[in-house]
C-alpha cells in the first residue's frame, strides 16, 4: 500500500529543500509546494458520484465526492505539510493531533485530539512530513480509528523503510504516500539521507 509520489518538479522541490543553507522561509515554502502536487496521488481514488450539472448553456452530468475530507495534521510538523492540501481542499476540515513521547515506555501518546465527533463517514488524510520510526504514525492511525474512523490515508514527504514497515505492520491496508523513500535511520532515529528535523527546519527552531 506505499506509493511514492515520483513526479520532476517534487523531486527538484525536495532536492532543494534538503540543502542545510535552505532557509525556514524557503522551507515552508517548499514543503508546501510539495503537499500541493502531492495531493492528486493522495486522493485520485477518493470515491465520487454523479450528480446533475447546470451550465450556461445545458444540464449535463458531473461528479462529486461522496464523503466529505478531514485533513489531520500531526503537531507540529505537520502543520507545514497541511497548507499545500488545503490549497487544493480549501472545504476539507481540519482536525489535530498531538503526540508526545512517554519518557517511561519511551512510546508516543495523544496529548492533544481535538476532530468532528463523527469520522466514519469520512476520508481522512493524515499528514506528517516524516515517517522515521513509524511510532507516532502508528499512534496517530490508532487514535483516529478508536474514534471511529473507517477511511485514513498517510501523507509524507520523506519515509525510512523502517517506519514504512512498522506502520504497515500494524495498518496493512493503510495507503502510504510519500514524496520520497529514503535509505535508512541512523542509531538516534533519524531518517538517511533526510532533510534533518522537519519541525526545526519549518519552524526556524534549529538555531
Amino acid at each position: 500500500m506505499l506509493q511514492t509520489v515520483d513526479h520532476p518538479l517534487i523531486n527538484d522541490e525536495l532536492t532543494r529543500l534538503r540543502e542545510p543553507s535552505c532557509p525556514s522561509p524557503e522551507f515552508r515554502l517548499r514543503v508546501r509546494r510539495i503537499a500541493s502536487l502531492m495531493v492528486p496521488a493522495v486522493t485520485a481514488d477518493l470515491p465520487t458520484h454523479v450528480v446533475p450539472c447546470n451550465t450556461p448553456l445545458e444540464i449535463t452530468s458531473g461528479c462529486k465526492l461522496s464523503r466529505d475530507i478531514i485533513l489531520v495534521p500531526v503537531l507540529r510538523a505537520g502543520l507545514g505539510f497541511l497548507d499545500g492540501f488545503l490549497d487544493l481542499i480549501p472545504h476539507a476540515s481540519v482536525a489535530h493531533i498531538g503526540l508526545a513521547r512517554n519518557e517511561e515506555t519511551l512510546e508516543p501518546e495523544a496529548y492533544y485530539i481535538n476532530h468532528p465527533s463523527v469520522l466514519e463517514h469520512s476520508d481522512i488524510i493524515l499528514l506528517d512530513p516524516m515517517l522515521a520510526t513509524g511510532g507516532s504514525a502508528t499512534e496517530a492511525v490508532r487514535s483516529l480509528v478508536n474514534a471511529g474512523a473507517k477511511s485514513i490515508r498517510f501523507a509524507c514527504l520523506v519515509a525510512a523503510p523502517e517506519g514504512v514497515a512498522t506502520l504497515q505492520q500494524a495498518f496493512p491496508d493503510l495507503p502510504i504516500y510519500t514524496a520520497a523513500l529514503d535509505r535508512c535511520l541512523d542509531e538516534r532515529g533519524y531518517i538517511l539521507p533526510g532533510l534533518g528535523d522537519a519541525g526545526d527546519r519549518l519552524f526556524g527552531t534549529d538555531v
